[in-house]
């Protein structure tokens, strides 16, 4: 195991990281072995110069050791949300920091920034286990927003008043203070039932702004709402999305949505059976931005019916089956095409 006392180097590490260099790494997509190797070592190093010994796991974590005298016991599902980070079951002082997001965060920048991007998680991150996650909001009401996440990165039992929204993707009061999320899993805590909190944070989701770019391909259409990292979550309040960023009232026959990454709302308004090209496009689109890019949700698209109704647009692999249309988006198509 690699410590402070020993950062740059250790065989198991290399091993792990494959022996193909430029070979796609099985867990810090979409980093290679070799751009993983790097990552690994300057987040050892890191952590090390910040007083936080760790070891890596040879896969996608780092295992944090930090020292009693210099941080206090850390809590809060502000740090499993944000920073990558839980408790490690294997031992009570240990703690588990995913490096997955931070591989995705690189990926984006020039290589000679790498130390720079680092540095700042780091940086981010003992400040957090130093001092705890953020104080709570002053005025929950205003400052409550409800926010997509996935899971299976939620301890079970936090999560027995968060509803599922679609399979896979849990809608969650939260708070985005100093670029840390925290969720709150029990809104007791700010004074609040969990219907009072989630009114809220789908009131103040509403009130959010987004950025609208439009992907087009042989007379298909997709629009990429950006702007937050509240965006993929605005899929809650679809109809607003809908009304105030793509000017749509009411779409007669529905509308396709995916929320591939936090910061990403993908939508097509269904008005002909170009709905099947856009439903290959917003695959494309949806399982490419969830691959690459930091705060995965969800690799799949949606039908989101006139009445708000959510149902998955394919029908998922089964042994002797492959993928196809889903049941509701057949009879859509079956219908459309009568029309034309």
């Amino acid at each position: 195991m690699i410590t402070d006392n020993d950062s740059t180097h250790d065989d198991s590490t290399e091993r792990a990281l494959g022996n193909d260099p430029e070979a796609p790494h099985r867990a810090l997509s979409p980093l290679t072995n070799a751009e993983a190797a790097h990552l690994v070592r300057l987040s050892l190093e890191a952590a090390a110069e910040r007083s936080l010994p760790a070891g890596y796991d040879g896969t996608a974590n780092l295992r944090l050791h930090p020292t009693s005298a210099a941080f206090p016991t850390p809590g809060g599902a502000g740090l499993a949300a944000d920073l990558g980070v839980g408790s490690d079951p294997d031992a009570a002082v240990s703690m588990v920091a995913g490096l997955s997001n931070l591989a995705r965060i690189v990926a984006g920048e020039r290589r000679d920034r790498w130390p720079q991007v680092v540095g700042e998680h780091f940086d981010q991150l003992a400040s957090t286990l130093r001092h705890g996650p953020p104080p709570l909001p002053a005025d929950p009401r205003r400052e409550l927003y409800q926010r997509l996440t996935p899971s299976n990165l939620v301890q079970p039992s936090w999560t027995s008043q968060a509803p599922e929204f679609v399979p896979g993707l849990l809608s969650v009061p939260a708070t985005y203070t100093d670029g840390t999320i925290t969720m709150y899993f029990d809104p007791s805590d700010l004074g609040m039932t969990w219907t009072e909190a989630e009114q809220a944070g789908l009131h103040n989701l509403r009130g959010l702004t987004d950025t609208v770019e439009y992907a087009e391909h042989d007379g298909t259409t997709i629009a990429m709402l950006s702007g937050s990292v509240f965006t993929a979550s605005r899929a809650l309040v679809l109809d607003t999305v809908l009304r105030e960023s793509l000017h749509v009232e009411n779409p007669q026959y529905g509308v396709l949505a995916a929320m591939p990454v936090r910061g990403l709302l993908l939508v097509h308004v269904i008005n002909s059976l170009r709905v099947i090209p856009a439903l290959g496009m917003m695959l494309n689109l949806a399982g490419r931005a969830h691959a690459t890019e930091p705060g995965p949700l969800s690799p799949w698209v949606y039908l989101v019916t006139p009445e708000g109704r959510w149902h998955p647009a394919i029908r998922q692999p089964e042994e002797g089956r492959p993928p196809g249309l889903s049941p509701a988006l057949l009879v859509l198509a079956h219908h459309l095409g009568r029309l034309e």
